[in-house]
This record gives C-alpha cells, sequence and structure tokens, in this order.
C-alpha cells in the first residue's frame, strides 16, 4: 500500500512540472523616463498576482507571467504609475512620466479665468494631497492642516462651552471669520455657533471644519492671499478648496485607533471610500465615515489654596481632590459622515455635476466645577444631598451638531474656448444643546426642587445660493471669467425649555429666552469679472472687480491686480494688491443670550449677557448697526524650481482691516456706589451684571512672510521646510461718544492680546521621509512659535510662553500593494505648553488651568500614538 501511494505521489509530481511550465511565461524589457534614460529599482508587477520584480541600475526587468497578453504595473517614487497591456514576451519598453511635483501641479483655486500650474499663478497656492495629510496621524483635516500648513492654526478649546465643539481655525491669525472655505469651488456654509468665550477667535464665527470628512478628499488647495474681487465675503486672509474625490480606480477602506500617554483620549476612526459608473461616463463617489473620540483631562491641583472652603468637608474635599473635579481637555465626541460627489455627460458639450454631504455628531464637554463653597444655597436646599455630604456638581455641556451642503449644477462648452457653468447650493449648520447634572438656583429657591436636565435650545444657520459662472478666450492671450451670485442667509435661534431660563437660568448655560428665540434673513446679489493677459510668455497681468449689495447693511465693490514674471521656465516673480470686505454674520447682528463665564480677578463663574447689535439699549449707547469690514491686502513673492526635484518660493504680504467687527469687553458697573451711570441703567434693566455687544471698532494690521522648500529625489527621500512669520499690530480701537464720555474701555487689553498674541507669531514646519519599495518612514518636526498669555485690566503681568517643538514619527508598511499598515507617533517628547502663571491674573480660576485656554500653540494632548490600516480592493 504505501508503494502504491509513493508511485502515485511521483505520477503527480511529473504531470505537475509541465503544468507548472505551460503556466508561466518568462518577459523581459527595459523602465525608461521621459528622456529615454533607464529607471532603477522600479517596481514592475502582474496586475492582480505576486508575480514581479525590480529592475537593475539600468532599468532592466525580467520574471515570469502567468499568461500573454497580460497587464504590467510599474511604479516608482516621483513617477506615475503605469499600467500597460504587453503582447510579446521579450523588448518590452516601458516610459514613465514624472508626477506632478510641486510647481509643476495644477490648482484651480485663486484664478476663476483657466486653471495654471502653481508656477504660472500670479498667487501663492499650496496644494496638498490627501495622502499627504492622512500620514499626520492626526484625527481631522482641521489637525492635518495645522501640523502641514505653517499659517493655519486651529486647536481643541477646553472649557468654552460649544466653542469646545468646533475648534476655530484661521489663516495668518486674522480669526476664523476671515478665511473662506469652499468645497469643490462652491462656498461652504458657515457654522450656527459664535465663539463668545475667551479663546482665539472669540466673537466670531466660522466654517466648522469637522463637517468634512478626510476620506472624501482628494486634495486641499490653499490660496495664501485675499481674493474678495474674485469670491466675495470673507476671503481677507485666504481661501481653502476642499476639492473631492472623483471616479477613484478602487474601493479604500480605512480605519485608525489611538490614545495619549495618559491613557485617555481613546480614539477610532473608520471610513470607506469608493465609486461606481452610472450611465454612459458618468461616476458617483460616496464616503461613509465614523469617528469617536473620548475625553482627556489635564487641570491644575490647586487643593487647599483655593480660596473659599469654611466648613471641614469643604476643606476636605479640596484635600481628597486637589484638581477640584475639573475637567480640562478634548470633550468627548461622536461623528457620523456621508458625502456623495458624482458627475454625468450630458450630451457631447456638457455635464451635470453634484455633490452631497451630512455630518451629525455629538459630543459632551465639561463646565466649571461648582465648588461646594460656591454653592452655599444648593447645599443648604439640601435637594442633592445633605448638607454634610454636600460636594458640589460640575454641569455638563452636551451637542447635538448637523452640517449639510448640497450642490448641483450644469456646466455647458457653449462655444470653442468657453464654458458656463450654472449651479445652486444649499448648506446649513445646526446646534442644540444639553445641559446635564446642573441646577436652576432661582427656580431651587422659589419652588424647593430643580430639574438636573435642561434643554436651553439651539442655533441654526442656512444658506442657498445661486451662481453663473462664464470662463474663455477673448483671444489667445486674454482670458476671461465673469459671473452672478444670488444668496439668502438665514438665522434661527431656537428657544429652550423654561426651566432652562427661569431668571437666571441653569447654572452654567441660560436658555434662549423667547425674547432671545427668532428667525432673521437676508439677500445679497453679487456680479465679478476677472481678466487675465498674457502679454508674453513670461508676463501675465490681472485685474479683477466684484460689487456686492446686502439687504441689511450696504453694499461693496472690492477690486485686484496681480501680475507674474517668468524667470526662464524655472521661476517667477508675483506680486498682487487688492481690497477686500467681510460682511458682518446674522449671528453677531441680532445674538442676544445669557450664560455664566469665568471673570477676570473671579474664581467664581458670573452671569453675563449678550445684547444684540440692533437692541435698542446698545444703539442708545452710541453703537452703530454693523456694517462690512473692509481689507487692503498686498503680497510679493518669487518662487523657483531650482531642478526636477527641489523648489522653494518665499512670500511676504500686509493685510490692513479696517473697522473690525470686535466682541467688546464686559461692561458693568464703574465702582462708584453712589451714582448710576446710563450704563448700570441699562444693566439693570437687564437684569445681568455685565454686558457685551458686537461693534465695527477695530483697525488691525497683519504683515508677515511665508518660506516652502520642497525636495524629493528618485530614491524616494524627501524633505520639506515651510515657514510662516506673523505679526498683528492693534492700530485703532473706536469707542462710541457716550461709553467713552462715561470712561468706559470697551476692549480691555486682555481682548486685545486675544487679536494679537494668542496664535503663534512664527511656525516652522520640517519634515524628512523615506519611501521604500514596502516601507514609508517619516519625521516632522513643528515648532510652534512664542504667545503671550495677557494680563487683565485689572492688573497683573504679561506671561511670554515659550516655542514649542512636537516632534512626530510615522511608520508605514506595505503587506501588498493594496493593503498597509501604519503607526504613528505624534509628540513623542510629550511636550506641554509653558504652565500659566498666577501672576497674569487671567482666567485661569485659582490654578485650575495647568495651561491658559487664552493662547493656544500645540494643544494639551502630550505624547499620543495611533494605528491604522488601509485596504482597496
Amino acid at each position: 500500500m504505501k508503494k502504491t501511494i509513493k508511485q502515485l505521489n511521483f505520477l503527480l509530481l511529473i504531470f505537475s512540472i509541465p503544468l507548472v511550465s505551460w503556466a508561466q511565461t518568462s518577459i523581459t524589457g527595459q523602465i525608461l523616463d521621459e528622456k529615454g534614460e533607464g529607471v532603477p529599482f522600479a517596481t514592475v508587477m502582474e496586475e492582480g498576482t505576486t508575480n514581479g520584480t525590480t529592475t537593475d541600475e539600468f532599468g532592466n526587468f525580467g520574471f515570469s507571467v502567468s499568461k500573454l497578453p497580460t497587464t504590467i504595473v510599474t511604479s516608482y517614487v516621483g513617477f506615475k504609475t503605469n499600467n500597460q497591456e504587453i503582447t510579446t514576451a521579450t523588448n518590452i519598453v516601458i516610459t514613465l512620466v514624472q508626477d506632478s511635483f510641486g510647481l509643476d501641479e495644477i490648482v484651480v483655486t485663486g484664478n476663476r479665468t483657466k486653471p495654471r500650474t502653481i508656477l504660472d499663478s500670479p498667487n501663492a497656492i499650496d496644494n496638498f494631497g490627501v495622502k499627504e495629510l492622512t500620514r499626520s496621524g492626526q484625527p481631522t483635516i482641521d489637525k492635518m492642516l495645522t501640523f502641514k500648513v505653517p499659517s493655519f492654526n486651529s486647536q481643541n478649546q477646553a472649557i468654552s462651552d460649544a466653542t469646545a465643539h468646533y475648534d476655530p481655525a484661521d489663516l495668518r491669525g486674522l480669526g476664523p471669520s476671515r478665511t473662506l472655505v469652499l468645497v469643490n469651488g462652491k462656498r461652504k456654509n458657515q457654522s450656527a455657533q459664535v465663539y463668545l468665550n475667551r479663546t482665539p477667535g472669540k466673537g466670531e464665527v466660522g466654517v466648522d471644519l469637522k463637517s468634512i470628512p478626510t476620506a472624501a478628499i482628494e486634495r486641499v488647495e490653499i490660496l495664501r492671499d485675499g481674493a474678495s474681487a474674485q469670491y466675495g465675503s470673507d476671503a481677507i486672509a485666504g481661501v481653502i478648496n476642499m476639492v473631492l474625490k472623483k471616479n477613484v480606480e478602487f474601493t479604500t477602506f480605512s480605519s485608525q485607533t489611538g490614545i495619549t500617554s495618559e491613557g485617555d483620549g481613546f480614539n477610532f476612526a473608520s471610513d470607506l471610500n469608493t465609486a461606481f459608473n452610472i450611465g454612459d461616463g458618468g461616476y458617483v463617489n460616496v464616503t461613509l465615515g465614523y469617528y469617536k473620540q473620548n475625553a482627556t483631562n489635564r487641570p491644575g491641583t490647586p487643593g487647599t489654596d483655593d480660596p473659599g472652603a469654611i466648613l471641614p468637608q469643604e476643606i476636605q474635599w479640596q484635600k481628597d481632590n486637589p484638581a477640584l473635579g475639573m475637567h480640562v481637555g478634548q470633550p468627548e465626541m461622536e461623528k457620523k459622515d456621508l458625502f456623495v460627489n458624482m458627475a454625468h455627460p450630458v450630451g457631447e458639450n456638457a455635464e451635470f455635476y453634484s455633490f452631497h454631504g451630512f455630518t451629525t455628531r455629538t459630543g459632551k464637554s465639561f463646565a466649571y466645577y461648582r465648588a461646594p463653597y460656591w454653592r452655599p444655597d444648593v447645599r443648604e436646599s439640601e435637594f442633592l444631598t445633605r448638607k454634610e455630604d454636600f460636594v458640589g456638581y460640575q454641569p455638563t455641556f452636551e451637542t447635538a451638531i448637523d452640517d449639510y451642503i448640497n450642490a448641483a449644477g450644469l456646466k455647458y462648452d457653449f462655444k470653442e474656448n468657453w464654458t458656463a457653468d450654472l449651479s445652486a447650493t444649499y448648506g446649513a449648520n445646526s446646534v442644540f444643546y444639553t445641559v446635564n447634572n446642573s441646577v436652576n438656583r432661582d427656580y431651587l429657591a422659589d419652588n424647593g426642587t430643580s430639574p438636573t436636565t435642561f434643554n436651553p435650545g439651539g442655533y441654526r444657520l442656512q444658506n442657498l445660493i445661486g451662481n453663473l459662472d462664464v470662463t474663455g478666450l477673448l483671444t489667445e492671450d486674454i482670458s476671461l471669467a465673469a459671473g452672478l451670485e444670488v444668496k439668502k442667509e438665514y438665522f434661527t435661534a431656537y428657544e429652550g425649555d423654561p426651566r432652562s431660563y427661569y431668571k437666571g437660568g441653569s447654572d452654567s448655560f441660560a436658555g434662549v429666552r423667547p425674547n432671545e428665540a427668532g428667525e432673521w434673513d437676508r439677500n445679497s446679489i453679487a456680479a465679478y469679472a476677472q481678466v487675465d493677459y498674457d502679454i508674453t510668455d513670461a508676463l501675465l497681468l490681472g485685474v479683477a472687480g466684484r460689487y456686492e449689495d446686502f439687504s441689511d447693511f450696504g453694499d461693496n465693490f472690492s477690486w485686484k491686480v496681480n501680475g507674474r514674471y517668468k524667470l526662464g521656465e524655472k521661476g517667477a516673480l508675483r506680486g498682487s494688491y487688492s481690497t477686500g470686505f467681510r460682511a458682518p454674520t446674522l449671528h453677531q447682528r441680532y445674538l442676544t443670550n445669557s450664560q455664566y463665564i469665568i471673570v477676570a480677578g473671579s474664581n467664581e463663574p458670573l452671569l453675563q449677557g449678550t445684547l444684540a447689535n440692533d437692541n435698542p439699549a446698545v444703539q442708545a449707547l452710541g453703537v452703530p448697526s454693523l456694517f462690512a469690514e473692509t481689507s487692503k491686502n498686498i503680497s510679493a513673492g518669487v518662487t523657483y524650481k531650482f531642478s526636477n526635484n527641489f523648489y522653494g518660493s518665499v512670500d511676504f504680504y500686509q493685510i490692513n482691516v479696517d473697522d473690525r467687527v470686535l466682541f467688546s469687553s464686559q461692561i458693568g458697573a464703574d465702582g462708584d456706589d453712589t451714582s448710576t451711570n446710563p450704563v448700570e441703567q441699562i444693566l439693570e434693566d437687564n437684569n445681568v451684571v455685565a454686558v457685551q455687544f458686537f461693534i465695527n471698532a477695530g483697525d488691525t494690521k497683519t504683515t508677515g512672510a511665508d518660506i516652502v522648500l520642497n525636495y524629493k529625489n528618485y530614491s524616494g527621500f524627501g524633505a520639506s521646510l515651510a515657514a510662516n512669520f506673523n505679526e498683528t499690530t492693534i492700530d485703532a480701537i473706536t469707542t462710541p461718544g457716550p461709553l467713552a464720555a462715561n470712561g468706559y474701555n470697551i476692549f480691555a487689553r486682555e481682548e486685545k492680546g486675544l487679536i494679537t498674541n494668542s496664535r503663534p507669531k512664527s511656525k516652522v514646519i520640517l519634515g524628512l521621509s523615506q519611501d521604500l519599495d514596502k516601507w514609508y518612514l517619516g519625521l516632522n518636526n513643528t515648532m510652534f512659535g512664542k504667545v503671550t498669555v495677557t494680563a487683565p485690566e485689572s492688573g497683573g503681568e504679561d506671561q511670554e510662553l515659550a516655542s514649542k517643538i512636537a516632534t512626530d514619527l510615522i511608520a508605514s508598511y506595505k503587506f501588498t500593494d493594496k493593503f498597509s499598515l501604519t503607526a504613528n507617533l505624534n509628540n513623542i517628547f510629550d511636550v506641554y505648553p509653558d504652565i500659566t502663571k498666577a501672576s497674569t491674573n487671567t482666567a485661569g480660576a485659582g490654578g485650575r488651568f495647568l495651561y491658559s485656554s487664552e493662547v493656544q500653540q500645540l494643544g494639551q494632548l502630550g505624547a499620543n500614538f495611533s494605528l491604522s490600516l488601509n485596504y482597496e480592493f
């Protein structure tokens, strides 16, 4: 029997030899570049198999394939991947085309006449592919840009109510209101939330960047120049254009998880991007995303140093809880995304396109812990616990945020070199609040009981925009873009439940009262034109103008001139001068609310009121109706391609903003108890201890420079250096007559500090990378420059916080061409900002904050680690 089995095995082996031989065909050839030179060490694979090899030092290759004809996939760093069908076994020649790198990349932002390469553009533009951004290991697009773009800043805002769930972001430190965000070239709606707490961007409104999933993005283009003459309001500091993925070749699934070195802040993300064909030549791209993060906590530990504790149990509570119950850090968050981008030809000369995005997320942050000695009335009521057991309480601030963007349009080539684009865009953002683990102290005092959960209401912002854009060539050298835009905006404040606004309201965030609720709207209509003239191959001059009329404040005309002069084929000089504007938002005009905040010099949160700009009481103080900010931008720079692998640019800029909309300081009692001045009377009439309002009152000047150097060679090594140096000064603050007459300072020095000192005055990013056959290794160092904690008007010492460097390591391994695993070690040296000194007398709330909440550098996460996988199929 054993002998029979051996004989059968031998026969099977004999018969399998020719089968293997017949199934494999040896092929040979050479991989060349566009100059006809061999490309060494390129990867050559048979598609759909593991058959493959790498070229020798002369670009030659040889290996066996499963069949002929077949498709050969060739790839190498710095070249576009080549898929080529072969039908013969010998003398195969495959030519690789150099991939666009740096100045040769084509961009569409900043020039509405026609796409140009970065080298050809008269404006400073950055272009980042999604792969480059995701390698940062950061969880959301705003954080990715923070660690990639020197002039862009966004960090989590701890203990700042709803602001903690949005994270204000801006370019060049000019505030979130002055950066325009586009999706596929269409205006993205702003958020429903006004940032009212003492954080960078206080009093402003920005775009909710967390609502755009990274998995849906193909690339991000950033125009570092004023562009109101082309795009309208908000484009003072620059424009960010998120370009969505189109008809991708593969379905991509990715998943990531991470945690901090402190063991908190656990996060998990998963997303899927795919595309499929529809009809004849159409496509649909779909992205599904999910993200969840846990909270972090980095509080101070004042313990028994915190004043106010008298009773034995209060002192013992301080000893047992030196952090005094505080939670200071990133909030909890859960987010779900659905994005669709699609297009389909209509006849031979037209294309219908549309894209749709929906993001919903919930979050939970923490208000100040109400120390037992802060709330003796709640203790005495014995509503929560017995008197002797009362240890205070910590309200939570919870949000439900929805964001939508929907656009549809038709592009039509109606004449040779002429295209018309008719589109409609609808966007909306809403936020609704829940306050838990709290009480309404006034309701408790009057009724002996109180809810502990409140629904304080919420806000919604919507816009509907119609655009008609026409582009074309007047002559071979003169290109034209012109268009019309109509826009309708809505802002809605939703009333909270009655007990949330009863008298003083729920403790931490009082609900929206009936007289504060309502819906407001405005219309605007705009027309623009842009002409570019290529006078010679080297010299380009352009001019643009835009007229826009708003129903609530009037009109504006902005214009721009720019130019570019090529330095041969490798470099260019560029420059521009423009005027711009920013329309005050509906929030800033109509918002009225009350909330508990920390006032400098007081450890305990106090009730503060914001009155609408059109409130008769505010206007009685001489505060005018809000109108448009205006700006003057000038920039000049040079860019040069030293070789196919190395390029650089330097750009200088100055931006003057006049009549900047400010959120005033708290206006309260003047300290004279013998008389009541008109301002004090307004406070009494509105039952608040302090009032704030929005006003056109600030003139600022921002100057700076951007430096970019990029190098990448054929062996896979890359190096980049990007830097921004930025300085903002306040030239004037205009105080209305009645307030000035009564000695009021409407914008105290601590408020000025949020504009001039809260963002780094410099940021330098040094990146090194090595792309190997299977491995990608990266080292990034991001230096966040100095910021200053500004002491309040009442006294204290300013504290300059030293520059900090975050060092990140990235290692990625390709198991196959379709499956990879990436590890990110971010801030590996566990660097934190300098600890805030008590001598600053800022809102540190008795040492409850180790790090200032009023300035931002690299954040308060410390070292953190993540692991991600990416699979294509």
